[in-house]
């Protein structure tokens, strides 16, 4: 196994990686911008109001896109180790 297909193999699985987390990222980040806006104009200043919800967003966010998200996952497996001997020489 040269170094041309460890990276490729590394690259592949970051792209996989950052695919797959990206959409719940960007929920968790818009609900805590929408709370921080809204604790900015209405001045509480409540640590954990932003706790509930990004839970709901990311549990819906989960409900949504968890098929999509596994299928990701699976594929990138399934494609690893099939290639599997490839690797081992």
């Amino acid at each position: 196994m040269d170094v041309e297909a460890v990276r490729q193999i590394t690259s592949e699985t970051v792209y996989v990686i950052i695919t797959t987390a990206a959409p719940l990222l960007l929920i968790s980040l818009t609900i805590g911008l929408a709370v921080s806006i809204f604790q900015t104009v209405t001045s509480i200043q409540e640590q954990t109001l932003t706790f509930v919800p990004k839970v709901l967003g990311i549990f819906s966010g989960i409900m949504l896109l968890g098929h999509w998200m596994l299928n990701n996952m699976v594929t990138l497996m399934t494609e690893l180790w099939s290639d599997f001997t490839i690797y081992v020489k």
